[in-house]
């Protein structure tokens, strides 16, 4: 590109907010020109506000730049979003209205129907509700969301296989790290020798958000017409830092066998639009044929974190197949998936 395009973090000083400025840093598309973060930090420095919590020191490209509010203002054509739910209900609608495009981390409006829940890989095309929600919301910029963490790897692997075999039902059962939690996250004494079988609202993203993304633009690109399939959903906090891996039983249209699936998942490629873009991973899904993988302590970088790693396929006894499916919640099912949205939207035409 002859010129990068200006970008902003939003939240820049919480777990998901460092994840964006280590991604961010040298990229090749993207200058990052701004930092919002809490009233506690607004008006000192990065360095001086943050408290790293990823392996290293600050990227010393971020450590003087000042922090902002989260308001209209500042110098960046582009957002990407890590602010808590709470706030970015409010702010990420008066950002758009203000003229900036926002990549969104967050879940506040990942299910309004003129908002994108987009995984490129999945469904670059829901890109088309921009036009319909910047004409009915009057907006000169734009909201597209990442799905939640959990959702991200399971819906790639299930997008390979609804086109080779179409997905019906199924049950997903996930084992979440604690990084998914933010930070300070979860007490130390409820996740050490212990899974708690509890994450407030989990289950139920869980069971829609991939309906939404496997679904299909209507026919004015208003909305999106939900993949009519039912998913049973449970959630477990597990003791693993980085990486979800959950276990699924599927029901498909159409038989399939262990090798057959195998193929399909291996076989699957990013669209045309979507290859060759600085996060589109080399390899979307890889499969593992060990009987013990994929693992989150072995697997989760599998990509620099933004490939899928599938495993244990295998028939069931209920449905059509089993697996294991893990993906790198904080770089594929966060930050990382957020840029590799807005690299799309570059190629797709909507910035710079």
């Amino acid at each position: 590109m002859p010129n990068k395009v200006k970008v902003a973090i939003l939240g820049a000083t919480g777990a998901v907010g460092q994840r964006f400025v280590q991604l961010l840093e040298g990229h090749p598309w993207f200058e990052v020109t701004a930092l919002t973060g809490s009233d506690r930090t607004v008006g000192g420095t990065y360095g001086d506000g943050v408290r790293w919590v990823l392996p290293g020191s600050v990227p010393e490209y971020v450590r003087d730049l000042p922090v902002l509010p989260t308001a209209p203002g500042f110098d960046a054509q582009l957002a990407f979003s890590a602010l808590p739910t709470d706030v970015a209900k409010e702010a990420e609608p008066a950002l758009a209205a203000a003229g900036v495009a926002i990549c969104s981390n967050a879940s506040s409006h990942r299910m309004w129907p003129d908002v994108p829940l987009l995984i490129p890989e999945v469904n670059p095309d829901h890109t088309g509700l921009i036009a319909a929600q910047r004409r009915s919301r009057g907006w000169t910029g734009f909201i597209v969301t990442n799905p939640n963490c959990t959702s991200t790897g399971v819906t790639i692997a299930l997008r390979a296989l609804h086109n080779a075999f179409g997905v019906e039902k199924g049950v997903l059962v996930s084992m979440q790290a604690v990084s998914g939690a933010g930070y300070p996250g979860v007490a130390s004494l409820d996740t050490l020798d212990n899974v708690v079988p509890y994450i407030g609202g989990e289950e139920e993203k869980f069971a829609a958000e991939p309906c939404k993304m496997l679904g299909t633009l209507n026919g004015d690109s208003t909305a999106v017409d939900f993949l009519p399939a039912v998913f049973s959903t449970h959630t477990n906090r597990v003791p693993v830092l980085d990486g979800h891996l959950v276990v699924v039983s599927l029901g498909l249209t159409r038989a399939a066998s262990p090798e057959a699936a195998a193929a399909a998942l291996t076989a699957f490629e990013a669209p045309a639009v979507v290859q060759g873009l600085p996060s589109t991973p080399a390899r979307v899904i890889e499969v593992r044929t060990e009987p013990d993988r994929p693992q989150p302590r072995r697997d989760r970088d599998t990509g620099k974190g933004m490939t899928t790693v599938v495993g244990r396929i295998r028939p069931d006894p209920l449905f059509t197949l089993r697996m294991a499916i893990l993906s790198h919640n904080t770089i594929r099912g966060a930050a990382g998936g957020a840029i590799l949205n807005g690299e799309l939207l570059v190629r797709q035409g909507f910035l710079g």
